[in-house]
């Protein structure tokens, strides 16, 4: 693949490939079982669900985030039994209904165990609808594959790393709402504000408010104010939607960024760690 999206009509005129694997990534943050719900009132033909709980994260403990990064061999085992191996022609698709958020995480998620042919379909399920595609209700029955994992250790800090980071003034980006950020509001964590010297960046600002992606020149706009050889650390809540600035940073032809998996929901777990609030 030339580039990490895809539009509905590639994807239409390629449904029948069969080294293709569609990812239905559905989910709703306040009612977890809604996407599985939906995947099966209709999806995208030939799609497979995968939970972002279930199966995109490990489970939640003290420590590590809402969202932790799921282990590796459980997610290997987990691709390999839907039919994604580590075959480099196998071609993976995902999408959502939430501006590519968590059809995002599974984008990175394959990339940084070594599957590079994953894209994102670009406007999610309303864009193929959009196109008069149709929805289907039967599970397809894939072949299982071998998934062998080859993680690419260095795409990840933990809060250790992050420590490190802030005193050699290593980059660092939020990805959430401003007034989470700046500490006016927090629906979610228990505190409020952001790691200090981060920079705020949007996910959303990647997308139009259709919830289609930005165009790569103005993707380079949004990171035009960062060295072009910076390696920024990139978090968010959970570690799900900066995975949307972490695609963002790719379409902008920029070398791969680091994501602080655990991100906020880890960092303000422990109260020995600095907190700041307002505009940096």
């Amino acid at each position: 693949m030339s580039s990490p999206l895809v539009s509905a009509e590639w994807l239409q005129a390629n449904l029948d490939d069969p080294a293709l694997r569609i990812i239905d990534c559905r989910f709703n943050l306040m009612r977890p079982q809604q996407g599985r719900e939906q995947y099966q009132q209709g999806h995208v033909p030939g799609a497979v669900y995968l939970d972002l709980d279930a199966d995109l994260s490990a489970p939640k403990g003290d420590r590590g985030g809402r969202h932790p990064l799921p282990a590796i061999e459980a997610l290997a085992a987990r691709l390999g039994a839907i039919g994604i191996g580590s075959d480099p022609a196998t071609l993976v698709v995902a999408y959502d209904d939430s501006f590519s958020a968590f059809a995002s995480r599974l984008w990175w998620l394959l990339r940084y165990l070594g599957h590079e042919q994953v894209a994102v379909l670009d406007g999610g399920l309303a864009a193929w609808q959009a196109i008069g595609g149709k929805l289907v209700t039967e599970t397809p029955t894939i072949a299982p594959a071998i998934f062998r994992p080859r993680p690419q250790s260095a795409w990840v800090v933990d809060s250790a790393g992050v420590k490190v980071a802030q005193a050699s003034g290593h980059i660092l980006i939020d990805s959430r709402e401003g007034e989470r950020y700046r500490g006016e509001r927090e629906p979610i964590d228990p505190v409020a504000g952001h790691i200090p010297g981060a920079q705020l960046a949007v996910w959303k600002e990647a997308l139009d408010d259709r919830g289609y992606w930005r165009s790569p020149s103005e993707q380079q706009q949004r990171w035009q104010h960062l060295p072009t050889d910076a390696n920024p650390i990139i978090y968010c809540g959970s570690g799900v939607t900066a995975c949307v600035n972490l695609l963002s940073w790719e379409l902008a032809g920029r070398s791969p960024a680091q994501l602080y998996a655990g991100s906020w929901s880890d960092w303000c777990s422990d109260p020995e760690n600095a907190i700041a609030t307002g505009a940096e």
